[in-house]
């Protein structure tokens, strides 16, 4: 039988600077997803990569005395790298300076003139070279020093060229049909309405290539122009799946593409543009496009010049992948704003992490393998009424937590889990099995027995957030390897399981440690 098959990406991150803790909140989102899916059952293809073109890119490289070409491998690099340092489970990392990719977006074009989705004229408007994007002169204003800027606060210059255009403004109704039809093609609900607004106010065709600077993909037939890199960059997605061979295998798989996870202020190039130049090419649309909010740093905006940007393997190094991994998506809902604090990462690191969830695994494993032989008691007969609504908790949680990954709600999935845990914990305490044991042992073994599957369940569901940790959990309550996807998720290990001397899980953290002292480790 043929898996179900499951298609998301990261938008493809610019080359201009080092990889920042922006791109590796985007990716992470995707990365859980993509386990959860493999975990559920589903064939998965992850994208992501990096974007290589446009005059910003070709800009910054002269800056550094550097040829296009090179500054690009330098950087592409840093992103691959930060991917592989958050545990990045991708499936492909596409260049847009590959020969394949040239490729696609030159048949892509050739398409497009082919349907008369594409004329030459001459451009004559706002251009923000830091934003890669046209903007409306009703779009720009002033700022106190003078200089004309973008919604982004990008400088924007005065531009007059020819330029092949895109007819958008013939997709405005289309698209607005697409909002109506399919009221979760652009999440969240609060971006969608910007989206839908900004299209009611009135579609002009778009300019798509420029003749000021060469760092890009040739025109077909026209050498002078290089194709705009926002079209450029948008193609990569099909790029990936062989296009233009639209009878490739991986092609015919995931494409369309379930999922197309952005930063807000990229929205409008994934939510209008893309749609509508897949419109025109006449090929299957995406799902869903997500955009997530921005981070600040103790409530600062970030940025270079205030010095705050926040690096992620500085983070990694003092705190851990999987706690990295764990704040960032309990902390903020995804798609809102959120501001990153190194107090509230501690409190959550010893609240969830090594309170809530160690100390609960640490104190049934430790009890059972002194008073067991290191054997887990077998699960409690039907009849036995021993923290059966906790069971039934955890039996309801994978679906719960199902539902919300499907919307990108990782918080209150992450939420949800730790209410179990929390539910766990509130078992051990009323039943005390320490107690239990001298006056009740089978009822004290069934305590701990109903306790152990519950962990094994939570922590199956963890696997997709925080890999390592949630593998040496289920190490410790010595789950097969072979029984860690969810069509184990109802099967209670058997009675008489063996497991390892328990170990601590997670580190507590001092609040002194905020300003580098040290730290104490804890269950």
């Amino acid at each position: 039988m043929t898996k179900p098959r499951y298609a998301l990406t990261t938008p493809i991150y610019y080359v201009n600077d080092k990889p920042h803790i922006g791109h590796a909140y985007t990716t992470l989102a995707c990365d859980v997803l993509a386990r959860f899916k493999r975990l559920d059952g589903f064939a998965v293809h992850f994208l992501t990569g990096t974007d290589e073109h446009g005059q910003k890119v070709q800009q910054s490289a002269a800056k550094r005395g550097m040829g296009p070409s090179d500054f690009v491998d330098a950087l592409s690099q840093s992103f691959r790298d930060l991917a592989k340092a958050i545990g990045s489970s991708h499936d492909d990392f596409i260049r847009t300076s590959e020969p394949r990719h040239h490729a696609a977006c030159q048949a892509l074009w050739q398409r497009l003139v082919e349907r008369d989705a594409i004329y030459l004229g001459s451009y004559a408007g706002w251009y923000a070279v830091r934003d890669e994007a046209f903007y409306a002169e009703s779009e720009t204003e002033v700022d106190e020093s003078g200089q004309r800027v973008a919604p982004s606060g990008a400088p924007v210059e005065w531009l007059e060229e020819e330029s092949y255009f895109f007819r958008l403004s013939a997709y405005q109704d289309r698209l607005l049909a697409l909002y109506e039809a399919q009221p979760d093609f652009i999440l969240p609900r609060s971006r969608r309405n910007e989206v839908i607004s900004f299209v009611k106010s009135g579609l002009q065709d778009l300019s798509i290539s420029r003749t000021s600077f060469d760092w890009g993909i040739a025109v077909p037939g026209d050498p002078a122009h290089v194709i705009y890199v926002w079209i450029d960059a948008l193609t990569n997605y099909i790029t990936a799946l062989g296009y233009p061979d639209e009878e490739a295998e991986l092609f015919q798989r995931f494409w369309p593409a379930n999922l197309h996870v952005v930063g807000k202020d990229i929205l409008r190039f994934h939510a209008v543009y893309w749609p509508a130049i897949l419109m025109a090419a006449e090929l299957p649309l995406p799902g869903r496009i997500f955009a997530h909010g921005w981070w600040t740093n103790e409530g600062q905006k970030i940025s270079k010049s205030l010095g705050n940007v926040i690096d992620p393997y500085a983070l990694i190094d003092r705190f851990g992948l999987d706690q990295t991994r764990y704040f960032l998506l309990r902390e903020v809902p995804f798609g809102s704003d959120g501001d990153f604090a190194q107090a509230a990462l501690i409190t959550r690191m010893n609240a969830d992490l090594a309170n809530a969830c160690g100390n609960l695994a640490q104190r049934v494993l430790a009890f059972i393998y002194r008073h067991y032989q290191a054997e887990i008691p077998a699960l409690p007969t039907a009849k036995e009424a021993v923290a059966q609504e906790l069971q039934a908790q955890a039996d309801a949680l994978l679906d719960e937590v199902r539902e919300l990954l499907d919307q990108q709600a990782f918080s209150r999935a992450l939420e949800r889990i730790w209410a179990l845990i929390a539910a766990a914990n509130a078992a051990i305490d009323r039943e005390a099995p320490w107690q239990l044991q001298k006056h009740d042992p089978e009822r004290a073994a069934a305590v701990l027995a109903r306790l152990v599957n519950v962990i094994r369940q939570f922590s199956l569901l963890l696997q997709p957030f925080m890999p390592t940790s949630a593998g040496k959990l289920l190490d410790a309550l010595g789950v097969p390897d072979s029984a860690r996807d969810f069509t184990a998720y109802h099967q209670a290990l058997p009675g008489g399981t063996s497991i390892p001397k328990p170990e601590p899980l997670f580190a507590r953290y001092q609040p002194a440690a905020a300003s580098g002292d040290s730290d104490d480790a804890a269950g």
